[in-house]
């Protein structure tokens, strides 16, 4: 039921995306894509949306306190709805400091979230998350430097172990700009392997 996704993979792989090579973020999605599809295709394992499912609650109050604010002022037109404009606007601006707060504390370039079902289901999930960053210099469009980290944290005793690697962008896709989906799954497969020979 949860095993590996073989039309997923086979479209990844026979079909690897085509990107601008001087548009550093269409690169790190590419890369971010093909990380996941590995994750998930490689291993029997559930891609959890928890934290992206948190960042669009927040922004849905975020959005609800606009809708209402401009519901307000249409049935009791300023200056009537000012009070409730003032509170509206600053209760948007505090959902945006929130998520601007979720976004770097606590998904911290977390792009995949992939849960290690255990088979009995007896055991809490052992939980993977692959995150990444493309740093920007300030003299050029991007780095060339493709920075991902695997965690894992163990469902039954609740510890962590991660590991990390740097990659060259340019080893991943060729003149043309098409990704290299073989390189990118040998590089994720033995970070994997990395974070699960690791002792806690």
């Amino acid at each position: 039921m949860f095993g590996p996704h073989p039309l997923m993979a086979q479209t990844m792989e026979e079909n690897p995306p085509k990107v601008n090579k001087w548009d550093g973020n269409a690169l790190k999605n590419a890369l971010d894509d093909a990380v996941k599809d590995v994750l998930l295709t490689q291993f029997s394992y559930v891609e959890s949306h928890k934290l992206l499912d948190g960042r669009l609650i927040i922004s849905s109050v975020a959005v609800g306190f606009s809708i209402f604010a401009l519901a307000w002022d249409w049935l009791y037109p300023f200056p009537q709805s000012r009070t409730v404009m003032c509170v509206c606007v600053m209760a948007y601006f505090v959902m945006m400091g929130v998520l601007t707060w979720y976004t770097t504390c606590l998904e911290h370039g977390i792009f995949c979230t992939a849960l290690n079902k255990d088979a009995a289901g007896i055991d809490p999930d052992d939980v993977w998350n692959a995150s990444s960053s493309l740093k920007r210099p300030f003299f050029s469009r991007f780095d060339n430097k493709y920075h991902l980290r695997l965690a894992q944290r163990m469902g039954k005793t609740g510890k962590g172990k991660e590991a990390h690697t740097t990659l060259t962008v340019e080893h991943f896709f060729d003149d043309t700009g098409k990704l290299l989906y073989g390189s990118v799954a040998k590089e994720v497969l033995r970070l994997h392997s990395d974070v699960d020979n690791k002792k806690n």
